[in-house]
């Protein structure tokens, strides 16, 4: 136990495989005990090293995260991007060791300025209120990759209770104290006064989230809808192929006519795979098909349009076929759908050339779509993965909708993780989410989360099912994660405010 707390590489291999572990705390594992063990190796490993030995020893946890969490990576550039394996490996260890920088920032910033060994209430405290700054920043420096949160373990774990009222965000604030908590345990006997204290602390989210579990926030607005989401099972090799354009089109097309009645036909991101402009007699011709059937269609598909200073700049968009709008992208993809640094980085391999690859972000003003008078929320991809980002167009919306493009990934465990972020959307805000995508998972989730009904992935199919509008705001949605902002900056001020006092009065001591 001891070789653990101290420094060497011992503690940090142990390190790594906690980072790791996390990945099976998610989708598609779901052993979310483990979420804590890795929480809490992460916290016991950093008790007894100097700033330098744990920025080191947090680096090591950041990339057993990210080495194991994220591996669908080497898929997209060696499948899909032409690298070669050698390449690809590098390029999927690179990123991995430079997202792990995330976690080393705050290990050195904890044991620097923050650790309290004499206090081990207050040292839990802020310690959670550290884990939380870490995800909150990780989703938004430099656009953000909100990936791998600890909180996406309680999706159906007993905490699952308190996503609608502060979101994800709190699920990984009440994972992290209640981790260093359950390690702090021996120091709490010994200070007598702080144990009762830290044992409601210790049970009280987890009580809190067990009573608060399957209630309704939100009402049932109007009458049920019934839905057809298309899954055309398009290779992304032939994705955009103009040779193939002609026969995407008519698999779309040929899906609809053959599908039974509903209100809602949803096709995936680009599921038209031309530009807007080009494909507006065929938009028009399907909008009128879906009209005879008394359906709306919704699609992916890009669109070109003139920006402030008149220069034509392209974006990933949705489409209401017909009259209902149209929502360009926000938050894209690096190297996905845009290339940073790309005056260096294109023409150095395949992967930095990928078709699409040069979208724009849309404006930021943008409301919900709207069909059979309801506002729905529309989420491209990528977008369902930012908490405040989803929340903020769900909290207009009666009804969630989020299209995607998981090929890129193949048969990795990206899509699934992908869709248990949707599901944790569906469970923050309320409300009933529709997931089209183009080879798995298109699914229907419900308020709580669940998965009402599901095709399976690399299948070419038709889901049906029914969605119920709602009304109301979750608190998540009324407050956001404001409340949790403002409980996270006291508890570190606090932090450092103590250990400079306790600082000072040690050295007056000793002085004397």
């Amino acid at each position: 136990m001891r070789w653990i707390t101290q420094p060497g590489w011992p503690g940090n291999l142990l390190a790594l495989a906690g980072g790791a572990c996390t990945t099976l705390a998610l989708a598609p594992f779901d052993i979310w005990p483990l979420a804590l063990v890795a929480i809490a190796l992460f916290y016991l490993g950093l008790r007894e090293l100097n700033p330098r030995q744990a920025l080191l020893r947090g680096w090591c946890y950041g990339l057993g995260l990210f080495l194991a969490g994220t591996s669908w990576i080497y898929v997209s550039i060696h499948d899909y991007g032409a690298a070669s394996m050698p390449l690809a490996a590098f390029l999927t260890f690179g990123f991995s060791a430079g997202v792990a920088l995330f976690f080393a920032l705050p290990a050195w910033l904890w044991v620097r300025w923050l650790r309290r060994n004499d206090a081990p209430l207050a040292d839990a405290a802020a310690f959670a209120a550290l884990w939380l700054a870490q995800e909150a920043f990780r989703g938004w420096f430099l656009t953000g990759f909100p990936w791998l949160y600890a909180g996406y373990s309680q999706l159906h774990g007993p905490l699952a209770g308190l996503a609608p009222v502060g979101g994800m965000w709190l699920l990984s604030l009440s994972l992290a104290l209640t981790a260093a908590l359950l390690v702090n345990l021996p120091r709490l006997r010994r200070h007598k006064p702080q144990l009762a204290a830290g044992l409601l602390l210790l049970l009280a989210p987890w009580a809190i989230g067990l009573a608060l579990g399957g209630h309704a926030w939100t009402q049932a607005k109007g009458a049920p809808l019934k839905v057809a989401a298309m899954q055309g099972n398009v290779a992304q090799n032939m994705k955009w192929d103009p040779e193939q354009l002609s026969a995407q089109l008519a698999l779309y097309r040929d899906m609809t006519l053959n599908s039974q009645p509903a209100d809602l036909i949803v096709w995936p991101e680009t599921a038209v795979p031309v530009l807007k402009e080009h494909a507006e007699g065929y938009l028009q011709f399907m909008s009128h098909v879906a009209a005879e059937r008394q359906s709306t269609l919704i699609t992916g598909v890009p669109v070109r349009q003139l920006n402030e200073r008149g220069e034509k700049r392209y974006y990933n968009g949705i489409t209401v076929a017909g009259s209902g709008g149209t929502y360009l992208k926000q938050k894209l993809v690096p190297f996905g759908e845009y290339v940073p640094l790309q005056e260096v980085l294109r023409g150095l391999i395949a992967f930095f050339d990928l078709p699409m690859s040069d979208f724009a972000r849309g404006p930021s003003d943008q409301g919900p779509l709207q069909a059979h008078g309801l506002n729905i929320a529309p989420f491209i991809c990528y977008e369902v993965v930012y908490p405040e980002f989803a929340a903020g167009l769900a909290a207009q919306s009666d009804l969630l909708l989020t299209v995607s493009n998981d090929t890129w990934f193949g048969t990795s465990i990206g899509p699934l993780q992908h869709l248990q972020m949707a599901q944790m959307r569906a469970l923050e805000a309320g409300r009933w989410m529709i997931r089209a995508t183009n080879n798995g998972v298109t699914a229907l989730i419900d308020p709580q989360g669940r998965i009402s009904t599901q095709i399976p992935q690399f299948q070419q199919a038709v889901l049906y099912g029914q969605v119920q509008p709602v009304e109301g705001l979750t608190p998540y949605l009324r407050w956001r994660a404001w409340p949790l902002a403002g409980l996270c900056l006291a508890l570190l001020g606090w932090a450092l405010w103590a250990r400079r006092r306790g600082t000072s009065s040690a050295a007056r001591m000793q002085t004397a």
